[in-house]
């Protein structure tokens, strides 16, 4: 069953619909969906579908040809070409009155085969297509690539396309329906270990218990995302032995540049380009607080790709026992009680994500546009930080929250925490709203001693209606 994705599937609809020559990119990393979206899409329509491979440039075109001709001409079965330009011919003359879809999937493998590729690409684009009745899509999981070779101003095909969709992770509404039958709690779980990817939520089977997917997916030698994160470091490095050490220490809590170079045993020259290898494929992003956007001594790097960051606070250290098949027992022993603890993050983008799109709704008290977190030293100098602050830039509004996904209700003590935060952003700021967020609720007190219409409380419950 597809799940989701109904922008880019009307953005696609919308394309389609327009007269002549057409052509989109669709590109993101891997196991996001491209490949699902673009299958979905062309059902039912004249369409083919063809998936590149890591082979030579003429067995790339052979096999093209012969997936054309089983799509679109089933009565030339038979007949396949190996020569890159006939093959543009036979596709230019395929295309009548009749719109016809030509999807191409992981394009930087021919790209990479013949360098030559792109250009001869784009002048049958410029002599053939552009005249027919064609929609081209065209697609890669090489971000990279995609965007140096293909969406750049220097590529040969550089101002063919009608548009592109970047297809990024499902967001936590989103992906809990990939879980229907769970709770709120195990829904939050699944999406913070997942990251919203497609292919990892399709992993999840909401009839056995969260504990048995975890261990399943996670803790056993044959589990889908056992080896995941070194494939797709194989699969987008050629030495993954420096990514894999930068990964690990940022997982285990180091965020500055040096810190990391330190720890990882590196140069911060050669870190400063890991960092932005790893960038630029969605596994580590640059973060500065709220506000101080400009100040690029207070950026921190964190793992922001979540399967990566569970994947790497506790895999390494289960390896042994999941080689003995004994995964599960380390999974019970060792894991399972720090479930909260990773989730504590994800609860707070979880929670800044529902701000956002409060904001935006017009249900804050300041049309929010932007959020994110704020640190920095508190009125005694000591350091503290914002777990959510939403900024209205137009009206210098802003609102901030405390998350907290624990076992146990939101007392009087995280709410004063929550207003000695009051005036530490910029001052030009007027704070005009307060969000607290729990897993478990809110105290009497708390309930009965705040003002609805200045401080929100908001349970997890809440943020799935």
């Amino acid at each position: 069953m597809f799940i989701g994705r109904e922008n880019e599937l009307s953005i696609l609809e919308d394309t389609y619909k327009k007269r002549g020559f057409q052509m989109t990119v669709i590109y993101g990393r891997r196991r996001i969906g491209k490949s699902s979206l673009i299958t979905e899409f062309i059902k039912d329509k004249k369409a083919s579908y063809y998936v590149a491979s890591k082979t030579s440039i003429e067995d790339n075109v052979k096999k093209w040809s012969s997936q054309v001709v089983a799509d679109l001409a089933p009565n030339m079965e038979g007949l396949s070409v190996t020569e890159l330009e006939a093959f543009f011919a036979f596709v230019g003359n395929l295309a009548g009155k009749d719109r016809i879809i030509i999807a191409l999937d992981e394009i930087p493998y021919i790209a990479e085969a013949d360098e030559s590729f792109l250009s001869r690409f784009q002048v049958a684009v410029d002599t053939i297509f552009a005249s027919k009745n064609i929609y081209l899509i065209i697609c890669g999981s090489a971000i990279s690539f995609m965007e140096k070779e293909i969406l750049n101003e220097k590529s040969p095909l550089f101002g063919r396309r009608t548009n592109q969709i970047f297809l990024r992770p499902f967001n936590y509404i989103e992906s809990a329906n990939f879980v229907p039958k769970y709770n709120a709690e195990e829904k939050a779980i699944v999406y913070g270990v997942t990251g919203g990817v497609a292919k990892y939520l399709t992993l999840f089977d909401d009839e056995l218990s969260l504990d048995d997917n975890l261990v399943r997916n996670f803790f056993t030698t044959s589990g889908y995302l056992y080896e995941e994160p070194m494939n797709l470091l194989t699969q987008e490095f050629r030495s993954i032995n420096t990514y894999n050490a930068v990964i690990e220490v940022c997982a285990g809590g180091a965020n500055k540049v040096t810190e990391i170079a330190d720890k990882a045993h590196i140069t911060t020259a050669t870190l400063s380009y890991v960092l932005k290898n790893l960038e630029t494929v969605g596994i580590i992003s640059k973060i500065t607080p709220m506000t101080e956007k400009e100040n690029n001594r207070k950026s921190v790097y964190e793992v922001t790709d979540r399967m990566y960051r569970f994947w790497y606070s506790f895999i390494p250290l289960a390896r042994a026992a999941i080689e003995m098949n004994r995964g599960e027992v380390f999974y019970k022993n060792y894991v399972k009680d720090k479930i909260h603890s990773f989730m504590g993050k994800v609860f707070e983008d979880i929670c800044r994500y529902y701000t956002l799109s409060q904001g935006l709704d017009g249900k804050l008290n300041c049309l929010v546009a932007n959020v994110g977190s704020w640190w920095g030293p508190g009125h005694n100098h000591i350091p503290t930080d914002i777990d959510v602050v939403g900024l209205d830039d137009v009206n210098k509004k802003a609102v901030l929250g405390e998350c907290k996904f624990k076992n146990e209700v939101i007392d009087k003590e995280v709410y004063d925490a929550l207003m000695d935060r009051c005036g530490l952003i910029d001052k030009r700021y007027e704070e005009v709203e307060f969000l607290l967020f729990s897993l478990s609720g809110f105290s009497k007190w708390v309930k009965e001693n705040t003002n609805p219409n200045r401080v929100r409380l908001v349970t997890l419950a809440e943020l799935y209606k």
